[in-house]
């Protein structure tokens, strides 16, 4: 029998999701543990132990302990390729995969999560947003996306010609983004607009998306 899968996690955490997309497209059964950050649940020893950091999420399979979203998605798509979504490409078309991959993390993932963190988190919590913050960000985000748009005028999708986990990481910022002032960021941009319309409607996103309300 399989060892089930454990994500610890929060449903309104973009790391958190992240792996939840990804154990979606890849059809698997999994289970999920709330972590309820509120209350401290994530700076206990229990938790602490899966992930010394005390980040969302925690991932457990058996005797595998893994923490760091992006570790383990690659984790589950490498380790499942035969399941669902491929997600990787196997060969050389990997390393301009694995680019894309970087600059989601690097290039991405910070402004947004920034920009999102200032206009779609604080609002929630009730902490006034630093307009500053936010016109900075715009502005970085604006020079990552005109990269994204000469990128996807030449491919589907940024990692090649088919869905991968270069797309599905940008999955919760972006989709957190699109209810925010920086939606105009992305619908101005025909490529990158066409891009986010097809990745956030994919039914394993819908299903993390159901998770939340």
């Amino acid at each position: 029998m399989a060892e089930i899968m454990k994500v610890h996690g929060s449903v309104i955490s973009t790391a958190t999701q992240r792996v939840l997309a990804c154990l979606n497209e890849k059809e698997l059964e999994f289970e999920f543990i709330p972590v309820n950050m509120a209350v401290g649940e994530h700076k206990k020893d229990s938790f602490l132990a899966i992930n010394p950091f005390g980040q969302v999420p925690a991932f457990e399979q058996g005797d595998l302990k893994l923490f760091e979203s992006r570790a383990i998605t690659q984790y589950i798509a490498h380790g499942y390729a035969e399941k669902g979504t491929t997600l990787i490409i196997p060969g050389r078309p990997m390393a301009t995969l694995s680019v894309w991959m970087e600059v989601e993390a690097h290039q991405f993932d910070p402004v947004a999560s920034k920009l999102n963190w200032e206009l779609f988190f604080k609002p929630m919590f009730g902490i006034p947003t630093d307009n500053a913050a936010v016109e900075e960000n715009e502005a970085k985000l604006t020079k990552v996306l005109d990269v994204y748009e000469a990128r996807l005028a030449q491919s589907k999708y940024l990692g090649g010609d088919i869905f991968t986990l270069a797309d599905l990481h940008h999955l919760p910022n972006i989709s957190c983004a699109m209810k925010t002032q920086v939606k105009k960021l992305f619908d101005s941009r025909p490529h990158v607009s066409a891009w986010v319309a097809d990745i956030t409607s994919r039914p394993a996103w819908s299903k993390v998306v159901a998770m939340g309300k």
